[in-house]
């Protein structure tokens, strides 16, 4: 077993990290002087500002953690949500993005309400607000809290998941999103070279390739289950997995924010693609070192409290000396209060932006960013209460992607339906997620607490998307709620835009035009594929 202690070099080396952290929320603040400012960094990121946050935000409570327990526990198969985000994101950026960014919104509920109506808007709110605190921002901090429990098993879990919460807390609620984004970018690096470290060394210390093929059974190192595969068996890849991947990329507050506040539609582009190209290499970095540590550590399931999510520091303290330790804690450190500052900070421009700000229109930009700022605070508690019940989850990722199965899909036809489909109407939109939120709990009931039908949450997740855009569909075809083409035509996705824009691109530098971008990103996918078929 790994020794876990730190050395005085690696507490300074946290210690100067914090406060430059800290530092940096509070120089940003400075210049924070409304909500365009706060909540989207006055619409001036550019695209690898951009990028390294997207990808910070979405490694911190699951990559660094989650991924590398997963892969001890069932193999390499769990890359196959890595992969599938970059292939989402170049739908996000030739479908939806254009429509964002074109409209000026501030948030994605109000989308739904300028497509379809003010009640769409409050739905959506609400249920992201709730998955903000609940699913991703107690997630990153239960992550967080476990690494401290290997550091000091005597601070009680629910005291790590305070300080964790108050250090996230502070900067966020004083820079906003600028805050947000520019300390995602220093810990973007950090996480990606500490990733890059970990690996380099347990792969060092396993010895070669051949080693790992002939110690490990091979079902471990291929990303394509069998239909029977507990875990994330093929349908569900196929069928689940891009679902999930649309909610989180495309529609989820947390992630979009950063691309809404794009100063341009190149950048927006160019960032979101950044992203997806970063999120390519992971199975190298932060994969495989699961499946190194079965090798290195087969004995580890035997020591008292172990889960799966313990892999990863297990690694970072048995591999690195003294000095290197304190620099990829930092790294871990970073990599989870990306996530919590994140969704701290969506959670808050939900609330102020789609509650706030249309019932009190009369309010000032010093009172909504009051109401911003405490709304930071208030969620950082709630989500510090709710973080230790996660533990009740057999790990991390199966408690963050069994929870989404559950309440995405209705957003998701939402969306999808009403940027391809001018016939979908307002009450068609409201009801058919309402109605999908239904078959949902009933769903979750009968699955998760009473174990009457045995349905993998992969699956469920189609099942909710279809019923969803049954719903819609034959609403919207029953009612004769129509609303005009020239008030939606701004939020619809047309053939038209894509040739005009086909010849914008013409005038481009072959490097700058994000197809093709695109299409070195889905080539390097399926080299991947091949290589772990």
């Amino acid at each position: 077993m790994p020794d876990f202690s730190l050395h005085w070099i690696d507490f300074t080396v946290i210690f100067v990290y914090i406060v430059v952290i800290l530092w940096i929320g509070i120089w940003v603040s400075r210049n924070t002087d409304d909500t365009e400012d706060y909540f989207l960094a006055g619409r001036s990121l550019t695209w690898s500002l951009i990028g390294f946050s997207l990808v910070a935000s979405n490694m911190s409570s699951t990559s660094l953690i989650g991924m590398a327990g997963s892969a001890y526990g069932t193999g390499v198969s769990v890359f196959n949500y890595e992969w599938m985000a970059a292939i989402v994101l170049i739908f996000f950026t030739i479908f939806l993005l254009p429509l964002l960014l074109k409209s000026q919104v501030f948030t994605m509920p109000e989308f739904l309400e300028r497509r379809y109506d003010s009640r769409s808007r409050y739905y959506f709110s609400g249920f992201t607000i709730l998955g903000n605190i609940f699913i991703d921002t107690a997630g990153a901090l239960y992550a967080g809290a476990l690494v401290i429990f290997l550091l000091y098993p005597s601070v009680p879990f629910a005291l790590s998941v305070i300080i964790l919460a108050l250090l996230a807390g502070a900067y966020t609620i004083l820079g906003g999103l600028k805050a947000v984004v520019y300390t995602d970018t220093i810990q973007a690096v950090l996480l990606m070279l500490g990733a890059v470290l970990i690996s380099a060394l347990a792969f060092g210390k396993v010895g070669s390739w051949e080693v790992v093929t002939t110690s490990v059974d091979e079902g471990m190192l291929s990303l394509i289950q069998p239909a029977s595969d507990p875990f994330l068996p093929w349908p569900g890849l196929l069928f689940g997995i891009p679902l999930l991947g649309f909610y989180f990329w495309c529609t989820n507050q947390f992630m979009v924010q950063r691309v809404l506040g794009a100063k341009s539609l190149d950048h927006g582009r160019w960032g979101a693609l950044f992203a997806g190209f970063l999120k390519l290499p992971v199975i190298f970095i932060m994969v495989l070192p699961g499946i190194f540590a079965l090798i290195l550590y087969p004995d580890l399931p035997t020591m008292e409290g172990f889960t799966p999510d313990l892999i990863f520091p297990v690694l970072l303290f048995d591999l690195l000396p003294i000095g290197l330790r304190g620099l990829i804690l930092v790294a871990l450190i970073a990599a989870i209060m990306s996530s919590i500052d994140s969704t701290l900070n969506s959670a808050s421009t939900l609330v102020t932006m789609d509650f706030a700000k249309p019932l009190k229109p009369d309010w000032t930009e010093k009172q909504l960013l009051n109401v911003g700022r405490i709304t930071t605070f208030v969620f950082m508690i709630i989500a510090a209460a709710w973080a230790p019940m996660i533990t009740n989850f057999a790990s991390l990722w199966e408690y963050l992607q069994s929870i989404l199965a559950y309440q995405s899909p209705p957003f998701v036809a939402a969306f999808l339906v009403g940027i391809f489909w001018a016939g979908a109407n307002r009450q068609s939109a409201f009801w058919g997620m309402v109605g999908g939120h239904v078959v949902s709990a009933g769903l979750f009931v009968s699955i998760m607490i009473f174990g009457v039908i045995d349905i993998h949450f992969l699956y469920v997740a189609p099942i909710l998307f279809v019923v969803s855009i049954f719903l819609i569909v034959i609403i919207s075809i029953l009612t004769e709620t129509k609303q005009e083409r020239a008030d939606i035509e701004a939020f619809l996705w047309t053939t038209d835009s894509y040739k005009k824009e086909t010849k914008e691109l013409a005038e481009k530098p072959w490097y700058q035009n994000y197809r093709i971008q695109s299409i070195i990103i889905l080539a390097i996918t399926a080299v991947i594929l091949y290589m772990f078929w």
